[in-house]
Parts: structure tokens; C-alpha cells; sequence
């Protein structure tokens, strides 16, 4: 009988729907990310090397500058807005959740 499904050729394959064998599966704890400890205020020397190191930077965003400096997010936003009111750098787009400036055009 060939082609054809018998029931005693059925019982000879394995089972596919009982309970895998071994152990059961490990799931990973996943990636663990060291706890950031940014400065919250800004001191002379952060301020120095701010003035220094951030206006020569072809792209500068809130997130760069808090991971250059060491500083949380909401002192780099501060102080972006001061480095654009002096005219260390200019802005190429303004959004709610993301602000992208470049360094000035030397005249």
C-alpha cells in the first residue's frame, strides 16, 4: 500500500505534539546597562572645556553634549540655548523631542 496512511504507519513516527525532551529553555536576562552618574550642576572646568570642545562639533544635540561632558540632559539643553544666544553655533531644526544645531559659519 504505498501512499496510502495506515495506522500502524503512523504509530512508528515519533510524536510531534508531546513535551519536548530535556530541559526546559533558558531565557536570557538580556543586556544590562550601567547606571549613568552625570553631574547635574556645571562647574568652571565642564564650562571651560563646553566652550572649547562642543562649538567644533559638525552635529551637537542634547544627547552628544550629556555624553561628552558628563552632564544630565536638561544642563546640556541649557546649554546649547546659551552656546546659540552667544553664537558659538546655529540651528538647523527645532523639535518638540529633538533639537539639531552645527558649529557657526566662520564669516
Amino acid at each position: 500500500s504505498k501512499g496510502l496512511i495506515t495506522q500502524s504507519s503512523l504509530s512508528d513516527q515519533p510524536h510531534t505534539n508531546t513535551k519536548m525532551a530535556g530541559a526546559k529553555k533558558k531565557w536570557s536576562k538580556g543586556k544590562v546597562k550601567d547606571a549613568l552618574n552625570n553631574a547635574v550642576f556645571m562647574n568652571k572646568a565642564t564650562y571651560d572645556k563646553m566652550l572649547k570642545e562642543i562649538p567644533k562639533a559638525k552635529q551637537i544635540t542634547p544627547a552628544i553634549v550629556s555624553d561628552k561632558l558628563k552632564i544630565n540632559v536638561s544642563l546640556a539643553r541649557r546649554a546649547i540655548a546659551e552656546m546659540a544666544s552667544k553664537g558659538l553655533i546655529t540651528q538647523i531644526a527645532k523639535h518638540n523631542s529633538m533639537q539639531l544645531y552645527t558649529r557657526a559659519a566662520q564669516a
